[in-house]
């Protein structure tokens, strides 16, 4: 199993470890709920290391992602930040990433870290534009500050004004004395935030700091078991479990990172999806008596037949009840719909509803 550059940290804090994505991973420190409350109602610190990073850059570094991706690169303009995915040749996902444009022909592109090798292999496929890549997955080392005082926290810490960043923006400065810092408010829990890329070298020290400038605001390190409660809660598709080679864009309600004008892998299967219709869809759902829904728990009608399944599931801790996202068939994915979860043979009634939870 590989290690981030902050393993010891966690140990020395008495993380609970876990292999997760080929990394040993801090899963909990203080306890899921405590981790979770802290990113919605304070801060959070989350080293996420394990994610991949390219570099990808020259006269051709647009042009390949253009093809390779499904959101409009064109619509980058340099500091800012896009949301997209990779399909595959069959109208399947890749991996989902975030790309950056750094600056004119420069791009950042960060991957999920189960499938940075995969993803790699599959961007230089089709890397016939000539474009330079660079994998700075193992020389790279991520920290997410989430939560709503993680502005106030971060700003302890940097000259860079934080509030001049929107939104999926971005910027390259120094953060307690470390410089070429790629401070990004971007976030995988819906509790707003930043996240801060930078050499593994630097990453203790700016572990230590964040967390000290925090403390007076709550901030506590959070694992990975919180930052998946926190994502299901704001409806954020997780790779492996939401979305995977089987699974389009269009059916994962992905639809509004999928751009028509412009050529891309698999263009003609997600435009016959869209104009035809889907016959699955990715839902949200609310269980309507107690039981906590899992991954690969079927779903059925009313009669007992199987319409679908969940792919991700769990107690919220916000509303205190089951909810989780499930692929359903059609007719059963209109909002409102009742459908039941099949829970250890039992079938607990649920409502699909609206994404986000809360």
């Amino acid at each position: 199993m590989k290690k981030t550059a902050l393993y010891d940290k966690h140990v020395s804090l008495g993380a609970k470890i876990v292999p997760f994505a080929g990394f040993d991973m801090p899963v909990q420190y203080s306890g899921v709920t405590e981790e979770h409350f802290a990113v919605r109602e304070k801060a959070g610190l989350f080293d996420v290391s394990h994610m991949g990073q390219f570099f990808i850059e020259g006269e051709g570094s647009k042009d390949l992602l253009q093809y390779v991706t499904t959101n409009n690169v064109d619509a980058l303009e340099n500091g800012k930040a896009q949301y997209s995915c990779l399909p595959n040749e069959n109208g399947g996902i890749v991996d989902d990433l975030i790309v950056y444009k750094m600056d004119d022909n420069k791009y950042f592109v960060v991957v999920n870290a189960s499938n940075i090798d995969k993803d790699w292999d599959h961007i230089s496929k089709y890397n016939t534009f000539g474009a330079k890549m660079t994998n700075a997955s193992d020389e790279m080392s991520l920290l997410a500050i989430q939560g709503p005082k993680a502005t106030e926290i971060l700003q302890k810490l940097t000259e860079t004004n934080l509030s001049e960043i929107p939104y999926y923006h971005f910027t390259v400065g120094t953060v307690s004395g470390v410089n070429n810092v790629i401070i990004s408010n971007t976030g995988y829990t819906g509790s707003g935030g930043f996240e801060i890329y930078f050499r593994n070298n630097d990453a203790e020290k700016l572990w230590d700091e964040i967390l000290k400038a925090g403390e007076s605001e709550g901030m506590i390190p959070c694992g990975l078991a919180s930052r998946d409660t926190l994502r299901l809660e704001k409806g954020f598709c997780l790779y492996g479990m939401d979305i995977d080679d089987t699974t389009s864009p269009i059916e994962a309600g992905l639809g509004w990172i999928t751009k028509f004008d412009k050529d891309f892998l698999s263009k003609d299967i997600f435009a016959r999806q869209k104009e035809e219709g889907i016959t699955r869809k990715l839902v949200g759902f609310e269980l309507q008596d107690k039981g906590v829904p899992r991954h690969d728990y079927p779903v059925v009608d009313a009669e007992g037949n199987v319409i679908g399944k969940v792919t991700s599931g769990t107690q919220s801790p916000m509303k205190k009840i089951g909810l989780g996202i499930a692929y359903v068939d059609k007719p059963h994915f209109k909002l409102g719909s009742e459908i039941f979860i099949q829970v250890r043979n039992k079938n607990i009634p649920a409502q699909v509803v609206k994404m986000p939870f809360v």
